[in-house]
């Protein structure tokens, strides 16, 4: 790409290098990288929950324990019982309602299978969030441990 241009005789100069600077296009592409990474914005997709501060704290005082199951199929099990998401909003309502009266919230236990949609699973813990429970267990969350 270098071109060198023919001296005369009567110069004492060297011939020219034409070549192209490729330094000023580097760093200005550079700028406009860091530019583009500065300006995506970070996407979080997350439930907050509370929870314990360490594995092997004590918990609270007891209450009662109701299991939620999660099967491959995307059906809702309520100790047992297929529940659809409207009647499972509507129990976590009044054992909210019940926690209230009775100052101690009862603990919910969710096991969810390995090959159930992640989107039902989020909805479960999304609806305990909504209503104010707080003593939420995941079972069998080793299965997905890398």
């Amino acid at each position: 790409m270098a071109q060198r241009l023919q001296r005369s005789e009567a110069d004492d100069e060297p011939g020219l290098l034409l070549d192209i600077n490729t330094t000023p296009l580097i760093d200005v592409l550079l700028v406009l990288l860091v530019m583009l990474i500065i300006t995506i914005p970070v996407q979080l997709h997350a439930v907050k929950m509370a929870l314990p501060p360490a594995p092997g704290a004590a918990s609270p005082a007891s209450g009662d324990v109701i299991a939620v199951e999660i099967d491959a199929q995307s059906n809702m099990l309520w100790q047992g019982q297929v529940v659809t998401a409207a009647q499972l909003d509507e129990r976590l309502a009044q054992l909210a309602t019940q926690a209230e009266t009775q100052k101690i919230q009862p603990q919910i236990q969710i096991r969810s299978d390995k090959a159930a949609p992640y989107g039902v699973f989020v909805q479960v813990l999304a609806s305990t969030r909504r209503h104010g429970l707080s003593r939420v267990a995941v079972l069998g969350a080793e299965v997905f441990a890398p």
